[in-house]
């Protein structure tokens, strides 16, 4: 700070700081003081206000010894501010100044000499107060420590989407020195990484929203011959005055859990394809199709499933079904399911006959399942329809009509006690009924009423071949980020069941 000196000048020309943002600067409070080569307030600022209490008005052409010292203080800031004033160099320390309100503070304070171009020297003070400077040196340095000796790879990169930073434990994860991240965008660091992470950083910079958790799977330097998985969150970064620096990113090493559930994941799948059926058997007066699609966004498989079951006078069952869970558990309850669906398809029953036994076979299983079964007849050109909370059938004309089936929905398959009910309706030659299960059209973002006109949309071709139905289905309704599994099957009905004109309903 300065001096204490009287000056024989007066306060003309004296004039007060502009308010401002400063970022760190603000969350100190820096106050600037200019005094003139005699001592007197020349420049008094807001925050000068805020940390002494006196206003501008009441500051400048003051004296800054009369104003802020105690005078057991004054003979040692005299000769600090001789030293400054001489030109023998700059002071900087903390030093008790006296309050309006008659308090006294400890200020940090940072004082030079500066020179105008009528060649007449001042003395600047900045000023803060010392125990906010403290907290904040108090906070940088455990922020240091902890970024430093964290075991999460942390990463800061600017708005441009360049590295600023990364600690220790991100050069490990990368493979690359930290020297080499700055200035350099992700891709020019890592050029193996998915084009994904810094279009989720763009989000994330645009929006201001953190994405948490993201799953990457891809290589590094630091392992250029092998996958590794990543568990990696996204946040924006932004200053005390609210003013954009850049996004930070912290990523985790999740790949002994990636490739133990990429294990599992492998075993459940290998037990569900030999569970379902290769390829639709050949039915009298009935084509077949039949897809069977994994989730794409997460490391297990669900328990979805179909089944074709002939049956006796040429009719044919059609099962689509969902046991709840996933992984090999899941996978195992759709197995037993499908073998006592098939055992009870055997017995001729009337669908909700067959929901019934089945819904004790479940209770059983200690899992819950969704189901429609449905019994095709060619030689009646009839179907009969039972649902166990499945979502609804579509029934598709060959005029290009399509309805969805109006149904009693039923209850899961679980020991629910719940009756169950079937449905007959006419299904002549041309006719299509599409089963489903809910991972075909429900979606975290979009109401189900939606997604199901949406379906509905998509058979738009009643003409089109069964398997080029089916993929136009998937292509339309799946998207890469998709949580859930998809069994599908389209039944279409012929003309004749092996020579018999069927009887018109």
């Amino acid at each position: 700070m300065g001096a204490i000196e009287p000056s024989r000048g007066d306060a003309d020309g004296a004039r007060a700081a502009e308010p401002g943002q400063g970022g760190l600067l603000d969350v100190l409070g820096v106050a600037a003081v200019l005094l003139d080569s005699e001592g007197r307030i020349d420049l008094w600022s807001p925050q000068a206000e805020d940390l002494f209490g006196y206003t501008a008005e009441e500051a400048l052409g003051e004296f800054a010894a009369r104003l802020l010292l105690h005078e057991e203080n004054v003979p040692a800031v005299l000769d600090m501010f001789a030293q400054v004033m001489e030109g023998r160099g700059n002071w900087a320390g903390t030093f008790p100044v006296r309050h309006k309100d008659g308090s006294t503070r400890m200020v940090e304070f940072r004082n030079m000499r500066l020179l105008d171009s009528q060649e007449e020297y001042y003395a600047l003070g900045l000023a803060a107060d010392q125990a906010t400077v403290q907290q904040v040196e108090r906070d940088l340095a455990l922020a240091a420590r902890l970024v430093a000796q964290s075991p999460i790879g942390l990463g800061v990169l600017d708005t441009d989407l360049r590295y600023v930073s990364v600690n220790p434990a991100e050069e490990r994860l990368n493979g690359v020195p930290a020297a080499e991240h700055i200035g350099r965008y992700v891709h020019e660091v890592l050029p193996a990484v998915d084009a994904s992470f810094e279009a989720a950083m763009r989000q994330v910079l645009a929006t201001g929203i953190p994405i948490v958790d993201q799953y990457t799977v891809g290589r590094t330097p630091a392992d250029p011959d092998h996958d590794h998985a990543w568990s990696i969150s996204f946040y924006r970064l932004e200053a005390p005055n609210g003013n954009v620096l850049g996004v930070a990113t912290s990523s985790v090493d999740v790949t002994e859990r990636h490739r133990a559930v990429e294990e599992q994941r492998h075993t459940a799948l290998t037990l569900q394809h030999s569970l379902l059926p290769r390829t639709p058997p050949r039915r009298p007066g009935l084509e077949v199709a039949t897809r069977y699609r994994p989730a794409q966004a997460t490391m297990e498989i669900g328990g979805d499933w179909f089944d074709v079951i002939p049956l006796s006078g040429d009719k044919t069952a059609l099962v689509v079904g969902d046991v709840m869970g996933s992984g090999v558990a899941a996978a195992a309850s759709m197995g037993q399911l499908r073998t006592a669906t098939r055992t009870l398809a055997d017995l001729d029953l009337d669908p909700a006959q067959v929901l019934h036994h089945l819904d004790h076979v479940t209770e059983g299983l200690d899992t819950i399942a969704t189901c429609v079964y449905a019994v095709y007849d060619p030689r009646a050109a009839r179907c009969h329809l039972s649902l166990a909370g499945h979502l609804p059938p579509v029934l598709l004309h060959p005029d290009g009509t399509r309805e969805l089936l109006d149904l009693p929905t039923g209850a899961p398959l679980g020991g629910c006690g719940v009756a169950f009910h079937t449905t007959s309706l006419a299904m002549g030659p041309g006719d299509q009924l599409v089963l489903y299960t809910d991972g075909l059209v429900e979606t975290r973002h979009e109401p189900i009423d939606t997604r199901l006109e949406v379906l509905l949309g998509a058979l738009d071709d009643p003409h089109r071949s069964l398997d080029e139905t089916c993929d136009q289905l998937l292509l339309t309704l799946r998207h890469p980020g998709d949580h859930d599994d998809v069994a599908l099957l389209i039944a279409r009905a012929t003309a004749e069941a092996d020579g018999t004109p069927p009887v018109r309903p």
